[in-house]
């Protein structure tokens, strides 16, 4: 709300099914609210009553004579990717100022292209998320527990799933089976014009393997020798790419923590929905819950509103340096700290950063803390993912 009215584009966007579309009738209702007067123009691209508008021409022809000149005009567009030239049209109202323009998008290259080469400095990006799991168990008037938290490291947090029921997992397995597969289609296939989905799907479970591992171009050359695939590294870093657009995953860069620099080799990956990526590679793996929890707190800090980037070291590595507003917290993420190896390992890293900006060590289990550990915080992974703040 706070972007109304400021001569701005507002940018609803994210993977397929997260809710934009729920945060965007949320906001007409709003506009209704306080101003039941206000000429709204609402255009759902899912909807087969809009299907005939295919590009920027048909959409000039739809909205002919629809906003009153000065009057408190709104244009939602649900789906905006789906409209070939979309941008033209919304460069012209918006230098105009005819009226209010909100969209959603479920493909990146929205914004990294056609919207930022022809609005740029005119639009604001807000980007929404699956649940979180505090919403988590508000949509599914569940208490925090440990059981709850299986639940939301097994199924993610889809906000649909309410209305399926957690109960019924095959139910549950086959909606979210659903969703990878539009998404393949509608935002990688047609819309990055990929040919071959097969190879696509592969690196992708792929990554799903390897969650919170570095990919490089090695690693990647080596999946593919071994699955006897002719394609250059280069080629199956773009695939990755195309899977970022489609906000399936997420890349994330190293960043030299002595240095002050980011790295521009070997990143992470994470997924925007843990039940998407359980759904690629199942849920009982041996080794899997430590991919998972490095996953959840990634999702975690990009909800609190973190720039987030694998921390290097000399000698050792920081899962993840969050910074927001130029401040940096250090985080460290284990599966289960039981010995005085574990804690070295983990503590140690941290300690070895020579600045007073907050540390802090998640894992599973309530373990009793060490003692003073200077500074350190330790926080199980129930306690972080309910915090509002670090």
């Amino acid at each position: 709300m706070k972007y109304i009215g400021k001569g701005m584009i507002i940018a609803l966007t994210g993977q397929r099914r997260v809710g934009k579309s729920y945060v965007m009738r949320q906001l007409l209702v709003e506009l209704k609210s306080l101003n039941p007067d206000a000429n709204i123009v609402y255009i759902n691209k899912e909807k087969k009553k809009f299907a005939d508008i295919k590009n920027d021409d048909d959409l000039s022809r739809f909205l002919e004579g629809k906003f009153a000149e000065g009057g408190d005009n709104y244009l939602l567009i649900d789906e905006v990717q789906d409209i070939e030239g979309f941008e033209n049209i919304l460069r012209s109202l918006n230098a105009d100022e005819e009226c209010q323009i909100v969209i959603t998008g479920s493909n990146a290259k929205m914004l990294s292209s056609e919207l930022s080469t022809y609005l740029g400095g005119r639009y604001i990006e807000i980007h929404i998320q699956s649940l979180s799991y505090g919403e988590f168990l508000t949509f599914h008037k569940i208490v925090d527990s440990d059981e709850s938290l299986h639940k939301y490291l097994g199924f993610g947090g889809l906000p649909h799933l309410h209305r399926l029921g957690l109960e019924n997992e095959d139910m549950v397995w086959e909606y979210i089976q659903n969703i990878y597969n539009t998404i393949v289609l509608k935002d990688v296939v047609i819309r990055e014009g990929l040919r071959n989905v097969t190879l696509f799907e592969n690196l992708i479970t792929y990554v799903s393997d390897n969650v919170g591992q570095l990919v490089s171009a090695t690693s990647l050359s080596k999946y593919l020798k071994s699955q006897r695939v002719e394609l250059t590294p280069l080629s199956a870093i773009n695939y990755l790419k195309a899977a970022s657009n489609a906000y399936i995953i997420n890349k994330v860069a190293r960043y030299d923590i002595h240095g002050k620099r980011l790295l521009e080799t070997n990143d992470k990956y994470y997924f925007e929905d843990i039940g998407l990526r359980n759904m690629l590679v199942g849920t009982n793996r041996t080794g899997d819950i430590e991919k998972v929890i490095e996953n959840a707190v990634y999702l975690h800090l990009k909800n609190l509103g973190y720039k987030i980037n694998v921390g290097t070291l000399p000698n050792g590595e920081i899962d993840f340096v969050a910074v927001k507003g130029g401040t940096p917290v250090y985080l460290q993420v284990a599966y289960l700290i039981t010995d005085d190896k574990t804690i070295e390992r983990e503590f140690g890293n941290l300690l070895k950063i020579q600045d007073n900006y907050p540390k802090y060590v998640v894992s599973m289990n309530p373990m009793v803390k060490p003692q003073d550990c200077k500074g350190v915080k330790h926080l199980t992974l129930r306690e972080f993912l309910m915090l509002e703040c670090l």
